[in-house]
């Protein structure tokens, strides 16, 4: 029986190959599968937003579907209009879903993915177990949906993610034109979990914010200790002698 016949058959078919996964920061973070990303500690829910949104470029056209639990928003608030379109330049539409339980949540995400009308799926929840995780990434990979989970500081346990982050604030730096305000934000990201690059997990990246370019980027040797005092307010006097505020 020749190759001929045995396609005729049916019994020889073309193999595509899975997309080839990245082993290089971020790791496939909002390109393809799905992802998490975790508080470092209570508090840290705008750096996990921000992290999210700067480090998620879209490669397909589409709006972002931005579902959250009512519990995570009650507790960590929504994004305002206004932040949104300052770190994503207004060119980023965005279809928003409040959801009373995980289950719906997790319904929603997933109708959101076989849609075809979404480029990315953001999921704010409480919790996410193996089972869950496992069904959003066996849609993201057959529709080619990225997906991020924001989880809180207290998620713990195995799912299907191919990573999973840790992001917290930093100290700002200096700001170059006024010393005593604050500067660019930090953020500090560890990879607590990586399918594809395991070796680089525990890894911590220093990134911060530009707002001229709305982008992230890597910064060497920040401090690991207390931040350094800034210079007092100061103001002059009347008879032009300049003297510390308080």
């Amino acid at each position: 029986m020749n190759l001929a016949t045995l396609r005729s058959k049916g019994l020889i078919r073309p193999v595509t190959a899975a997309p080839a996964q990245p082993a290089a920061f971020p790791f496939g973070l909002g390109v393809h599968g799905v992802h998490e990303v975790a508080e470092t500690a209570y508090g840290h829910w705008a750096a996990v937003t921000g992290f999210t949104l700067a480090m998620t470029q879209p490669s397909r056209k589409g709006a972002c579907l931005w579902v959250c639990q009512a519990s995570a928003s009650r507790d960590a608030g929504h994004i305002p209009a206004g932040s949104l379109r300052q770190m994503t330049g207004g060119q980023a539409p965005r279809l928003c879903v409040i959801a009373r339980k995980s289950a719906e949540a997790l319904w929603s995400a997933e109708e959101g993915i076989m849609s075809g009308a979404v480029n990315h799926v953001v999921v704010e929840l409480e919790e996410a177990d193996f089972t869950a995780t496992r069904r959003l990434a066996l849609a993201s990979e057959k529709h080619g949906v990225p997906v991020t989970l924001l989880l809180p500081h207290t998620c713990s346990g195995a799912t299907a993610a191919s990573t999973r982050w840790r992001v917290g604030t930093q100290v700002s730096a200096m700001n170059r034109h006024d010393p005593r305000a604050p500067g660019q934000p930090r953020y500090r990201a560890v990879l607590e979990r990586c399918r594809t690059a395991p070796a680089a997990v525990g890894r911590a990246f220093d990134l911060e914010w530009n707002d001229e370019t709305l982008s992230l980027h890597m910064v060497s040797g920040m401090a690991a200790g207390p931040a350094a005092p800034r210079p007092a307010a100061s103001f002059v006097t009347r008879a032009g002698q300049r003297r510390k505020a308080g």
